[in-house]
């Protein structure tokens, strides 16, 4: 009896060194996200702790305003952007650093109405009259505001629709104009209205890649988040199978 009892305090110190051990090597990585990226990323970073014992620390908002915090000095370590030309930007401008850039995912964007059965499977409704607002992300800050106003353009209605334009400072807050019904449509982000390929709720028209640039976004390490582990892995992390399956089932493509 004696000799089990002995066993386990020294078995227990060997599980504590363990832990600490894996603790001492953990880090922490503040993370800029775009609006686009919230669900999916939120996915990423339970489980990339939960694989790694890093954490992501992570903060939402649009690229346009992200860019300008980063240039003033915020202490992000990783950029997940809505677009490729902000993390290039940011590459030339000695922000960050070139090698680890690397495309993430390509969105998806997608008009959208909490109604069933509003949008129709070409988006004509577009070219209707009968409805009063449509929220737009604002085109100078967010790729997908950018993208939605070339859909316009392309199919000729931007002069028809400027007037009823709802404008989201991100793809965030334009999603909570049409979730809200304060606007009967929204150009959105696919990832915020989907999950494994299935609509949540309402109705949308996925708008097709030749009316608007390619969505390309990009993930970057910033200045701050140069040595420090938890960036680096993370930036592993994204290339990875579970990452993936994750991006994925939010309407993503690679």
């Amino acid at each position: 009896m004696s000799h089990s009892l002995s066993l386990r305090p020294a078995f227990t110190l060997v599980g504590l060194a363990v832990a600490l051990l894996s603790g001492a090597h953990a880090d922490t990585v503040a993370v800029a996200v775009a609006a686009n990226f919230t669900a999916p990323m939120q996915k990423i970073a339970a489980q990339f702790e939960q694989d790694t014992g890093h954490k992501a620390e992570l903060s939402f908002g649009s690229t346009g305003k992200f860019y300008a915090q980063i240039k003033n000095g915020a202490p992000f370590g990783v950029f997940l952007a809505a677009d490729n030309t902000t993390p290039e930007k940011i590459a030339k401008e000695g922000l960050g650093g070139d090698a680890s850039r690397f495309t993430y995912a390509i969105g998806q964007l997608v008009l959208w109405s909490r109604q069933a059965g509003y949008v129709d499977a070409e988006g004509k409704v577009l070219a209707k009259s009968d409805w009063q607002h449509i929220a737009v992300a604002n085109p100078r800050l967010a790729p997908y505001g950018a993208a939605a106003m070339q859909t316009l353009d392309k199919l000729g209605l931007t002069s028809q629709v400027q007037a009823r334009i709802v404008q989201g400072e991100n793809i965030g807050q334009t999603y909570q104009f049409a979730a809200s019904g304060n606007a009967e449509l929204g150009f959105v982000a696919l990832s915020q209205v989907t999950e494994n390929g299935q609509l949540r709720e309402g109705s949308g028209w996925v708008v097709p890649a030749n009316l608007h640039e390619t969505i390309r976004q990009d993930a970057i390490v910033l200045k701050p988040g140069e040595g420090n582990a938890a960036a680096a892995a993370l930036m592993d992390y994204l290339k990875g199978e579970k990452a993936r399956a994750i991006i994925k089932s939010y309407g993503y493509s690679f």
